[in-house]
């Protein structure tokens, strides 16, 4: 959820030259240490979605959701080492460029047609976590200063829902940060967004524990076959990360040891998901809703986290929308600022995200959708195009699974996670 995650992203605010065989990101002078780059690769993966997994739980079972993120991390780690070993692979060649960035490395693939697949999935996934960041923020604190009861439950502000007022409350600040043409001044934001993030989880998971000690409520393990697809897509979107693995391994100073300490970072990761997925199910049962944190009621401990989450994603609006803006920019600009095209993107995030009723549900779709695609589908597809020579059997079968398996469920996962969507809204 940092700064570091929208560099990985990016398309080119380091260069500025709009051509498509420009290198996306300039040469590192600085190269991390292992403990450094673990602590990289957990602040580009970790981000808002860790809040929906225990109602993901809730749906699926605490087993079954527990097996699918473990098998989501699995394939998310072996997908960014298909990215490493195909960058490695055509860097090799001593007449070959540097290629820092998916977006490089799909151009030397697949020519123009691979950076332009993998434009379109950064910029609907990057566009895609704004929207749920804006559904989280409306819908928390529609949940602490207007919340339906018995006798009011349909609140409303000078006739307009709750959380329509608070999504274009924040449209005009989001104009103002979202105008801003360099990541610099908003970097130190994301130091602070990372802290609120752990801290924050801190306090829920403590409060899972003294919950559940209390009331004990009935769980269950499978949730059955109906709900697969939904955890899967919600699954996949908290691994969010794929575009910042090559610019991490960059600058790695380390670089067989790459491989390891990235595993270590998943698996640590996977297993704080679990964590807290289990806990918050456990601890509420079927009364566990969406976005995990509403269930801790209001309290003024309560208040200060969730209203310190809604800080936090807010001012992360700006740095994870910056690839979107430098993709469009590089395409329909010719590399330059534009400012009605920033103001564009804010007002058609805050559109999608005013139709959508449930967080959850719509990390589900972009999960099912995009992610799935630019997480396992595209690194699996580059990487058997650059090795197909000397690929064995079995190298050639699993690639080939994970493009169909991933364009199917990436197919099915997108038109179940709309079922829910619109079958809610309606």
């Amino acid at each position: 959820m940092g700064f570091e995650k929208d560099e990985a992203s990016s398309s080119s605010h380091v260069l500025h030259i709009p051509r498509e065989d420009t290198p996306l990101l300039s040469s590192q002078k600085h190269l991390s240490s292992p403990t450094k780059t673990l602590a990289n690769v957990f602040i580009a993966i970790v981000g808002s979605g860790v809040l929906g997994l225990p109602y993901t739980f809730k749906r699926t079972g605490w087993a079954m959701g527990s097996l699918m993120l473990f098998s989501v991390a699995f394939l998310t780690y072996y997908s960014m080492m298909l990215l490493v070993y195909s960058r490695r692979k055509l860097e090799s060649n001593p007449k070959s460029p540097k290629l820092p960035s998916f977006g490089d490395l799909g151009f030397a693939v697949c020519g123009p047609i691979g950076r332009f697949a993998v434009d379109v999935m950064i910029v609907l996934s990057q566009a895609g976590f704004c929207v749920g960041y804006t559904i989280f923020i409306a819908n928390t604190l529609a949940f602490l200063f207007n919340y339906a009861s018995v006798e009011h439950p349909n609140p409303k502000i000078l006739g307009i829902s709750p959380k329509s007022v608070y999504i274009w409350g924040c449209f005009p600040f989001q104009l103002g940060l979202n105008s801003i043409p360099t990541l610099t001044h908003l970097a130190p934001l994301s130091i602070f967004a990372d802290v609120v993030d752990l801290g924050a989880m801190g306090v829920v998971l403590v409060e899972d524990v003294l919950v559940y000690l209390q009331n004990r409520p009935v769980i269950q393990a499978f949730g059955g076959p109906s709900v697969f697809f939904y955890g899967l897509g919600v699954a996949v979107y908290a691994f969010e990360g794929i575009g910042m693995v090559l610019p991490l391994e960059s600058e790695t100073r380390d670089k067989g040891k790459f491989g390891k300490v990235l595993g270590l970072s998943v698996a640590l990761i996977s297993l704080m998901y679990a964590l807290f997925g289990v806990l918050g199910y456990f601890a509420f049962g079927d009364e566990t809703k969406d976005i995990i944190t509403t269930n801790l009621g209001r309290g003024l401990l309560s208040c200060f986290v969730q209203i310190g989450l809604c800080v936090n994603l807010f001012f992360t609006f700006p740095l994870m929308m910056n690839p979107v803006y430098e993709v469009l920019e590089r395409r329909f600009c010719e590399g330059r600022y534009s400012i009605w095209l920033r103001w564009s993107g804010v007002f058609v995030v805050s559109l999608v995200a005013l139709m959508v009723p449930k967080f959850a549900d719509f990390l589900s779709l972009v999960g099912s959708s995009v992610c799935i695609v630019l997480g396992f589908v595209l690194p699996a597809l580059f990487h058997l195009i650059v090795f197909k020579q000397e690929l064995s059997f079995l190298g050639l079968a699993c690639d080939g699974a994970i493009i169909v398996l991933g364009i199917c469920f990436a197919s099915y996962g997108t038109f179940s996670s709309l079922l829910d969507i619109f079958s809610i809204k309606a």
